[in-house]
């Protein structure tokens, strides 16, 4: 594992142009056929053996970040959010441009009664007067189109959300900067060539460049293939 301790930035982020929601596929993956079997493809097969990043690692993230007003965006199946442990009875909302995602995730932790947006994070997201202390985005980044200098107005559009010291935190699939395996090129080129993924051109480099440029106390850890990374708002 590397890590990286990136100081507090003074630079500007610099606009870049906004990918189009029609550019990337990703989301029409996720038929309530391929959400049955994505605990058991990604979480269990594909993390450990694939992409070397236990799936295990990915929910201490969770574990050590999230927070009792949390917003999970690109929810996926609600894996993490359901193992994952709340310091106290969470006011929770789930974000995706999916509604198959947000159905799924929203009935595997109906235990808290969370709230859903359908919404694209590549657009600003409006009429959204909620904030939270801790935002996810996990496994949201390499399925968006792009590199992640352009995609990371994502953050731009997630900062507003996020009360004042909070955290963002999450981990994403890279494919530059980082080692793969060949079986971890070959799966990533099959991904990028379907639409799946959107990552061909995501550097280890320009993650930790995107998130320094707009929060405070940035940490990056690489684990195999994967970027795990957590970085805080401005304080009050």
């Amino acid at each position: 594992m590397r890590r990286f301790e990136i100081p507090t930035p003074v630079n500007i982020p610099i606009p870049m142009p906004v990918p189009s929601s029609k550019a990337y596929d990703s989301q029409s993956v996720y038929s309530p056929a391929t959400l049955a079997i994505y605990d058991t493809l990604v979480l269990r097969l594909s993390n450990p053996l694939v992409w070397r990043c236990p799936t295990s690692r990915i929910l201490d993230l969770y574990n050590q970040h999230v927070t009792d007003a949390h917003l999970d965006v690109g929810v996926g199946t609600g894996w993490y959010m359901d193992h994952c442990r709340f310091p106290a009875p969470p006011r929770l909302a789930l974000m995706d441009l999916n509604a198959n995602s947000l159905s799924a995730a929203a009935q595997r932790v109906a235990r808290y009664a969370p709230v859903t947006h359908v919404a694209d994070v590549l657009r600003p997201i409006e009429d959204h007067a909620e904030t939270y202390r801790s935002i996810g985005v996990t496994y949201l980044l390499h399925c968006l189109s792009g590199d992640i200098r352009q995609k990371a107005v994502v953050f731009d559009h997630l900062i507003p959300l996020l009360a004042p010291g909070g955290t963002l935190f999450g981990a994403t699939i890279l494919a530059q900067g980082v080692p793969r395996s060949g079986t971890a090129v070959k799966l990533m080129g099959f991904y990028n060539k379907k639409g799946i993924f959107g990552n061909a051109r995501d550097s280890l480099d320009d993650l930790r460049l995107a998130l320094a440029s707009r929060f405070n106390d940035v940490r990056v850890d690489t684990i195999g293939s994967v970027a795990l990374f957590s970085a805080k708002g401005p304080s009050p």
